[in-house]
């Protein structure tokens, strides 16, 4: 199948190995949670916890050694965010796209940049709202987008 706003054809049905627990993993997952939880309090997104855990720490799969994911283990501490990180992350890109716009008014790739993450705000917050991680009476004011991401 291929992608949404290219003609480049992607990996079909890659799946992710089954990951065990190394005989060699010297962390347990009360020490993984701990870990979690202390790069939380400092600002870390769930995927910064991620990589950081991967190249400091040695640990290759979260899921593996607690039986829960990363997100899964901020819910519980209640240290997750407001917005989605995915979310987060396609405001910050538009926030840059508008602020080029800005300075380049006759840039056209970068209007229809726009318009195609702006696509791509609508529907997840769309899949979102249908999965109850945002309140129904959520909107995102292309005004005030600065807010969202501090």
């Amino acid at each position: 199948m291929a992608r949404m706003h290219s003609r480049d054809k992607g990996k079909s049905g890659s799946t992710k190995p089954i990951k065990k627990v190394p005989s060699w993993a010297s962390y347990k997952g009360k020490d993984v949670e701990k870990l979690i939880n202390k790069y939380a309090k400092a600002g870390k997104s769930s995927s910064e916890i991620g990589m950081i855990l991967r190249d400091s720490y040695g640990i290759n799969s979260v899921k593996a050694l607690t039986g829960k994911k990363i997100v899964t283990i901020l819910k519980e501490n209640n240290l997750n965010k407001e917005l989605p990180e995915d979310l987060l992350n396609v405001i910050k890109k538009i926030t840059e796209i508008k602020r080029h716009l800005e300075k380049n008014k006759q840039d056209q790739t970068a209007k229809r940049g726009f318009l195609l993450t702006s696509s791509k705000i609508r529907r997840l917050v769309k899949y979102y709202k249908s999965t109850n991680k945002l309140p129904a009476d959520w909107k995102l004011d292309m005004n005030r987008l600065k807010v969202y991401i501090e």
